[in-house]
């Protein structure tokens, strides 16, 4: 049995796929099976993951379910104690596995942790926003403004999956936020403050391009809300960004038009 399941879900991107898979192989860590979820695709991905032949197990999906339903079929799948995931358009340096595997095996406390990350855009460097400044521990609080856990950074351990579920399929976007929020107030989050993913963005199918992803980050906030045992100050502090983000998307509603959706989601965030 491997220690670690990797999982890399893909939808349409053949050549990225195939330099993510690649980056997997060329770890020094060694103990760990490679799970490929193609979500399908209509390009050349199979054939471009068929080349790898019996280095990775291809997950096959008829139509398209998104990356959450992805992601989760990798991890029923999956036969580690440890899961770690990476986002077809990112890369893992070589040294990922093995720097961060020690780290959970130095810190036992901890069932879930991440790594710092080096942000790339149409092939330049470019260093990332303050606000997206990683944190370990108790990283409930910030994480509410935004998500602070990238799925390509993370090793968790698989009995998170199996006690709270895995990522939300009703949400098409900012799936990962609503995931890390349910497990950040219950658990600590570990950091390894070294850089070992290549976090590589600007391509035009990003969903983080979009506009009116704060309406999924809402819906993940009423569902938090919904826990029983949130603990009161988090409550408080999760109302307060639900109405913060509900104000912020009915402005943009207004300036597009949407008159009625606003006032909903006003409505909402005064409630």
């Amino acid at each position: 049995m491997p220690r670690v399941s990797v999982i890399i879900p893909t939808y349409n991107r053949a050549a990225l796929v195939k330099e993510a898979v690649a980056s997997v192989l060329a770890q020094t860590y060694r103990d760990f099976e490679l799970l490929v979820v193609d979500d399908g695709s209509t390009d050349g991905t199979p054939e471009a993951l068929a080349a790898f032949g019996e280095e990775i197990r291809v997950l096959p999906r008829p139509g398209r379910g998104g990356v959450s339903a992805a992601r989760n079929a990798g991890m029923a799948a999956a036969q580690g104690e440890w899961l770690a995931f990476l986002d077809s358009d990112d890369l893992w340096l070589p040294e990922k596995l093995a720097r961060q595997m020690a780290f959970m095996e130095a810190h036992p406390q901890l069932l879930l942790s991440q790594t710092e990350e080096i942000w790339v855009r149409r092939r330049v460097r470019v260093n990332p926003p303050r606000t997206h400044r990683k944190e370990g521990g108790r990283i409930f609080l910030r994480s509410l403004e935004r998500c602070l856990v990238s799925p390509s950074a993370v090793v968790l351990h698989r009995r998170l999956f199996d006690d709270h579920g895995g990522f939300d399929e009703d949400l098409p976007a900012a799936e990962d936020y609503d995931l890390w929020l349910r497990l950040g107030w219950r658990y600590e989050v570990g950091l390894l403050p070294e850089p070992l993913i290549i976090k590589r963005g600007g391509h035009a199918d990003q969903l983080s391009r979009q506009w009116g992803l704060d309406r999924w980050r809402i819906q993940a906030l009423q569902k938090l809300l919904a826990e029983p045992d949130l603990p009161e100050p988090y409550r408080q502090a999760a109302r307060r960004t639900l109405a913060a983000k509900c104000a912020v998307y009915a402005q943009g509603c207004e300036k597009r038009g949407k008159v009625a959706e606003a006032r909903y989601y006003r409505l909402m965030g005064a409630s």
